[in-house]
């Protein structure tokens, strides 16, 4: 994964973040959130195996996955969805 920097040394794009819930419906409500909340993109949707867990993945600056994040956890909690979110920030891959 390649970032691009800002003048100054500041990275753009530089934290992932992570949304794991139960169910398409709520995974879908948790990006929705995400997007309309923050400048971040999606990675992509991933089933996970077992119990119907979906993830969310989002990325984009620091400050903006977390609030991306801390939306869509709340959008999915909504839903009565069981749900974690998790930034890492300047991941190593």
């Amino acid at each position: 994964m390649v970032f691009a920097v800002r003048e100054g040394g500041e990275s753009v794009g530089n934290a992932i973040g992570l949304i794991e819930t139960v169910g398409l419906g709520a995974a879908i409500a948790a990006a929705d959130a995400g997007l309309k909340t923050a400048a971040v993109s999606i990675i992509g949707f991933e089933r996970t195996n077992g119990a119907g867990m979906m993830v969310v993945k989002f990325r984009g600056d620091v400050a903006a996955v977390q609030a991306a994040v801390e939306a869509g956890v709340y959008a999915a909690e909504k839903l009565s969805a069981s749900v974690m979110g998790h930034v890492i920030p300047r991941p190593a891959i």
